[in-house]
């Protein structure tokens, strides 16, 4: 079996990542979080992860900014990167998707988009096939 997978959840709600390690408890992968772009690239100089959910909707550096700098820096570019955010204006979808986001997901989203949003980019053998409950 593949090692476990690192998850790092970019929010400054403290409840979604407690509702993203609430979904994510059965799935094979290892969820770290953070409150801020600022502690994320902090948290990067530890060790690289697998995969990155960003908030757009954040103090100081928001999730547009600290995706730029991903993006730009040859280290962390290849990272895939989700944005889970509130923002679901098409002017912000593109803008996302103009910056290098991987994947652009809107709050309210279930547990079994969220699942197969990362699938997407970690692999899986199933996807998730409930809507389930909308999480806010």
């Amino acid at each position: 079996m593949d090692a476990e997978k690192t998850i790092i959840v970019v929010d400054d709600d403290p409840d979604v990542p407690i509702i993203v390690k609430g979904i994510l408890n059965s799935e094979p992968y290892k969820v770290q979080c953070v409150s801020s772009g600022e502690e994320l690239f902090f948290r990067l100089k530890g060790g690289r992860p697998d995969l990155i959910l960003l908030d757009v909707k954040m103090p100081e550096m928001d999730g547009f900014e600290a995706l730029k700098r991903l993006k730009a820096a040859p280290e962390t570019s290849s990272i895939p990167v989700i944005l889970l955010t509130g923002k679901g204006q098409y002017q912000d979808v593109l803008t996302g998707y103009k910056l290098g986001t991987d994947y652009y997901m809107t709050k309210p989203f279930s547990g079994a988009q969220l699942i197969n949003g990362i699938h997407l980019f970690l692999g899986a053998e199933k996807f998730a096939e409930g809507v389930g409950e909308s999480i806010r």
